[in-house]
């Protein structure tokens, strides 16, 4: 890719296998999923993301780009690139992902599923400001969903396996959902 473009005034770090995740047309992209991080900082969100969890791939799990409490934006892959966030919906969205403790660290705990953190005014200025520029950058872009509505699998708990909980629950119960469609102009995915 010749030139990465990226939204204003974001900072651009990518991750170690970003050149390895595969280049797309700007037309595929049509949704825009909302992430939380699940964990209290954006340098152990960037750990994370730099995983390589598919060996036969060289590649790992994360979102395209982040936004700090203090609304700050980093974008580890860039948007033409398919980033592995969300099973099933990967070659046609963006994620986004929003530093929130959420679970941390006991994500299938089943007595620690509560995810009570807000999500801060300057976060959300940030994510309405790069919504409203992916808007204009992708031409068929057009729904937006949070990762719990698309992934809905449930696992065993791992302080009771005989009960499940879900895999995943982000951006969870905080997420402003009224204040961010209102604002942004995509209809949630149904």
């Amino acid at each position: 890719m010749s030139m990465v473009s990226l939204a204003p005034g974001a900072r651009y770090e990518p991750l170690p296998y970003t050149p390895l995740l595969p280049e797309r047309a700007i037309e595929q992209v049509d949704l825009i999923v909302m992430h939380c991080t699940e964990t209290p900082t954006l340098a152990i969100a960037r750990e994370f993301g730099e995983r390589v969890l598919y060996e036969d791939r060289g590649t790992g799990a994360c979102g395209h780009y982040y936004i700090d409490r203090d609304g700050s934006l980093v974008a580890y892959v860039e948007p033409e690139r398919t980033a592995n966030h969300t099973r099933g919906y990967n070659p046609r969205s963006i994620g986004i992902e929003l530093v929130n403790t959420g679970r941390y660290p006991n994500w299938y705990d089943s007595t620690h599923q509560a995810m009570n953190e807000p999500y801060s005014e300057t976060q959300m200025a940030t994510l309405i400001g790069l919504l409203a520029h992916l808007r204009e950058r992708f031409p068929a872009l057009a729904f937006i969903a949070g990762h719990e509505d698309l992934d809905t699998a449930r696992v065993p708990a791992s302080d009771a396996p005989e009960q499940t909980v879900w895999r995943k629950r982000d951006p969870g119960p905080n997420f402003p959902w009224e204040q961010v469609l209102a604002a942004c102009g995509l209809q949630r995915l149904p």
